[in-house]
């Protein structure tokens, strides 16, 4: 079932916005910022290591610097390869990947996302658990899956349902395999049984929705300046029938239903003994970092609203960008 948040839409007449108005996320989000003492050193070296192993140049070299976003440059690395492919490409992707993270040492390709995926895959299982191990495999060929979905959808000028697509976003959102690196940055490797549980699951899915919408919300300027319909916001203004502002604003109110049902899920957390809950602490202190951080990283990079993010965080003011042609 769908989440439902409290909303009030009005039917809309209206066509062409110049602009419109986000919702203020950051003030609704309960969980502190927390700053890593090593960011700048690490990315850095991880912002490096991309533009070698990508063969990076400009203007590509300056667009992921502008990321800030270190490792995870990798994943929009391959975020962004995904909007040129064909679904035959995307699947090409997915068997080279999956192969590499089967056996990173042994197994060969000449394609630059593998070569990548097998330089940082070498060193992630030096330290990971075997259960966070299988966890980012795991869910890594569900975010391969879902994208060649949603390459098909975008071939087939198809838009889905809301339900269908709240499904869809939590794979191609990226999100779960991020899950599993929290796991791997704390240095904990929580048993299958504490993962597989429904308040855990509840918790990840809240955490997932609250990233995956903020995102689509921060991004929709773009995605509707290249026609992409993969977006909540193109989502409801398709099956609402409701103009942008009105869809804006109605998920926002999903946003911060997500709050609400992260802390009702953590309410219910049971315990698996003193260990095993201080790993269960520490995991859920990540997932909240993965909220507040997505917040204000979106407007700290210029993947959405160029260098005029801090404005954009004050005022909350979009304008709107005009669509590229066909």
């Amino acid at each position: 079932m769908s989440p439902a948040a409290t909303h009030t839409t009005t039917r809309s007449s209206e066509l062409s916005p110049a602009s419109f108005v986000l919702p203020d996320l950051v003030s609704d989000c309960p969980y502190p910022l927390r700053i890593n003492p090593h960011l700048h050193d690490v990315a850095r070296a991880s912002e490096q290591w991309l533009i070698e192993g990508a063969r990076l140049v400009e203007p590509h070299t300056t667009k992921f610097m502008a990321l800030k976003a270190g490792t995870l440059c990798w994943f929009f690395d391959i975020d962004d390869w995904m909007e040129e492919f064909e679904v035959d490409d995307t699947w090409g992707m997915r068997d080279c990947s999956i192969a590499v993270f089967r056996d990173p040492i042994n197994f060969q390709t000449d394609k630059l996302g593998g070569k990548m995926a097998k330089s940082f895959f070498s060193r992630f299982i030096q330290t990971s658990g075997p259960k966070c191990t299988e966890r980012f495999i795991h869910t890594m060929d569900l975010y391969f899956i879902a994208v060649a979905k949603q390459v098909e959808d975008r071939a087939n000028g198809h838009i889905p349902d809301l339900e269908s697509y709240i499904a869809l976003r939590r794979d191609t959102s990226g999100v779960r395999p991020c899950c599993a690196l929290i796991e791997y940055a704390a240095g904990i490797d929580l048993p299958d049984e504490v993962q597989a549980h429904p308040v855990i699951i509840g918790m990840e899915e809240a955490a997932n929705d609250l990233v995956s919408w903020a995102n689509d919300i921060y991004s929709y300027n773009v995605e509707q300046s290249r026609r992409d319909p993969h977006n909540l916001i193109s989502v409801l203004m398709h099956y609402q029938v409701i103009g942008l502002q009105d869809a804006i604003d109605y998920a926002g109110a999903l946003c911060k239903d997500t709050f609400q049902r992260f802390e009702e899920s953590r309410a219910m957390l049971p315990s698996w003994g003193e260990e095993i809950d201080q790993q269960v602490v520490i995991y859920i202190e990540g997932l909240q970092s993965w909220m507040v951080g997505l917040l204000h990283w979106s407007f700290e990079s210029e993947r959405y609203f160029g260098k005029e993010g801090p404005q954009v965080k004050q005022t909350r003011i979009v304008k709107l960008l005009p669509k590229r042609p066909n």
